[in-house]
């Protein structure tokens, strides 16, 4: 059984940064691409990143292009979010989430398993 758990997520002021991080178990982690969804209250789920799943290949969303950045670690079935310039806008429950391939993926019919995930709130 696949299980992501999301982490790191808290309180930062606009222009700060914050790094999450998401631990998968119960897959053979280098197979697939990871990504990184958003909801904002009030708003559709969104995607934020993906990365492949040999790490080669990223993207992003245009609102985050530039600010925040994906990676993984493949010997420690991690993947994680470096945020950084950080906007009031940016305040959602994060979402990690694992594809059902190993490229890249921006749809989310194209994610199989998600985490819980983990709140980010940017406020002054």
């Amino acid at each position: 059984q696949v299980q992501l758990v999301e982490s790191g997520g808290g309180l930062v002021q606009p222009g700060g940064s914050l790094k999450l991080s998401c631990a998968a178990s119960g897959l053979t982690f280098g197979s697939y691409a990871m990504g990184w969804f958003r909801q904002a209250p009030g708003k559709e789920r969104e995607f934020v990143a993906t990365i492949s799943g040999s790490g080669f290949s990223t993207s992003y969303a245009n609102f985050v292009m530039g600010r925040f950045t994906i990676s993984r670690d493949n010997a420690k079935n991690t993947v994680h979010l470096q945020m950084n310039a950080l906007k009031l806008e940016d305040t959602a429950v994060y979402f990690c989430t694992v594809a059902n391939i190993p490229n890249t993926a921006i749809e989310e019919h194209e994610y199989a398993n998600w985490g819980q995930g983990t709140q980010v709130t940017v406020s002054s």
